[in-house]
């Protein structure tokens, strides 16, 4: 069978391809502590399994393709206390916020087309690109310096006439970071100046532990034409199963654009939409209890990396995510042999290897992205354990 260049180009997703190993491990008796996908074990609102259970029809029927008026006007009441006012049509319900950016890629790239994003990024960004034709020129970051990316001297002498876009994660997956005001309008001021689309993904919106002020790119009203937000229910509310994503923009001709990928799907699951809908209905004191328990998990790795020998660690800002730079040859071969051929006290770790989160050919390998949605105990465990392995390990690079 012959298949395309374009999926031929993308790889498998670095947080899922060591499944088969991982079941393995278990299968011999290992207790894995998963740090490799941002899964949270935080409660999902009950709010979203009552609505399901009240849910009263007898056919469950499509909604409309951009989703249903409920779930649309719970999103406006949401960006009002943001101070951002949308219109019905500038909102999109979607299948996940992953739906949300293939469809974004999907309008605004052609073959040959260049989108500039921070390197670490999240893999799948690779994924949504490379099936359009297009291509990702990374900005790059370094772990010495925390990731740091939002300056002009930086990004602008990578813009060429292949560039259409620039796709940004805030706060930031994989490395926690979190842009400041300044550093927003300067992105802002870049995708002005050189008429290029500005996609922002928001998702982690709410995971932020130095400020409780939440920020939107849809704040700056003078790049409204040119500013697409992605957004999710999944980790705001700890419902990642619901698979509800939004795509969000002023921009009314590409949010027609994106309706025709909308219809051609017909509609996201009705169910899961009641559900989101009833979870925009969630308490702040909610938000505030969570991001408390994620700033403490954060705060048990950061200290348990630091502790380790060799380890490079920023501080992560928001989300719940780090990256960490490991004294060891290549992050999956050492993923590899913790599941094979390691074992500390009954367990072992499970990371994302660092290499799939950058453009850059041999960038990352001794790099990884930990996800800290376990609980406190275990991720002192999972350190504990990472320690033992790097100590152990016969890839380690220093003694």
């Amino acid at each position: 069978m012959r298949f395309s260049k374009k999926i031929l180009s993308c790889e498998l997703s670095p947080m899922r391809k060591f499944h088969p190993l991982a079941v393995k491990a278990e299968e011999a008796g290992k207790k894995i502590y998963h740090l490799n996908i941002g899964q949270p074990d935080i409660e999902t609102p009950k709010a979203f399994f009552d609505a399901v259970r009240n849910f009263d029809s007898s056919v469950l029927a499509y909604c409309p393709s951009g989703g249903m008026l409920d779930l649309i006007h719970a999103v406006q009441g949401y960006y009002e206390k943001l101070n951002v006012h949308l219109k019905e049509e500038e909102i999109e319900a979607t299948t996940g916020g992953s739906e949300a950016l293939s469809m974004v890629m999907n309008c605004i790239l052609d073959d040959g087309d260049e989108i500039l994003v921070p390197e670490p990024f999240y893999p799948n960004y690779a994924t949504f690109v490379n099936v359009t034709g297009g291509h990702i020129r990374p900005i790059p970051t370094t772990p010495e310096e925390g990731y740091h990316y939002a300056d002009r001297e930086r990004i602008e002498p990578l813009i060429n006439e292949h560039t259409r876009a620039i796709l940004i994660t805030n706060p930031g997956n994989p490395t926690g970071s979190v842009l400041t005001r300044e550093e927003m309008r300067l992105l802002a001021d870049i995708a002005k100046e050189h008429d290029l689309v500005l996609v922002s993904d928001e998702v982690y919106r709410e995971f932020v532990y130095e400020t409780e002020e939440l920020s939107t790119m849809l704040q700056f009203e003078d790049v409204a034409d040119r500013v697409v937000v992605v957004d999710s229910v999944s980790k705001r509310f700890s419902a990642c199963g619901a698979r509800v994503g939004l795509v969000i923009s002023r921009n009314l001709e590409l949010m027609n654009q994106a309706m025709k990928l909308c219809q051609s799907r017909l509609c996201s699951a009705t169910l899961d939409q009641v559900g989101a809908a009833a979870l925009y209905s969630v308490d702040s004191t909610y938000f505030h209890a969570v991001r408390d328990e994620y700033r403490r998990r954060r705060d048990v790795v950061v200290e348990g990396l630091r502790k380790i020998p060799g380890v490079l660690c920023e501080c992560p800002k928001g989300a719940f995510y780090l990256m960490a730079k490991l004294p060891i040859d290549n992050a999956d071969k050492f993923q590899k042999w913790l599941l094979n051929d390691f074992e500390y006290e009954g367990g072992t770790v499970m990371f994302a290897p660092g290499e799939s989160f950058y453009g850059t050919p041999g960038k990352g390998c001794d790099e990884v992205r930990m996800a800290y949605v376990i609980c406190q105990e275990d991720l002192k465990k999972a350190m504990k354990i990472l320690d033992a392995a790097i100590r152990t390990y016969p890839g380690r690079t220093i003694q």
